[in-house]
């Protein structure tokens, strides 16, 4: 469902979003900037996908075995 927002803005952004962004995809650009900020990312979606970066995952494991040593030798 779409909900109809009104905002004001200065008039050197709106002609700026005209000019650039174009008449009637104001809105989607908005929306697109806006949406990461105020809709959180499925979790679990993220880290599937963050495990898929093969690359990704070889350095972390790399990391973390790194540092399992120096965990071992500190002091408790």
């Amino acid at each position: 469902m779409q909900k109809k927002l009104t905002i004001t803005l200065d008039k050197r952004v709106y002609d700026g979003l005209h000019k650039v962004v174009g008449r009637r995809r104001i809105s989607r650009f908005v929306e697109s900037l806006v949406r990461p900020h105020v809709i959180g990312k499925d979790l679990e979606a993220a880290y599937r996908e963050m495990a898929q970066e093969e690359a990704r995952e070889a350095e972390a494991l790399e990391w973390a075995e790194a540092t399992v040593g120096d965990v071992a030798d500190e002091a408790r």
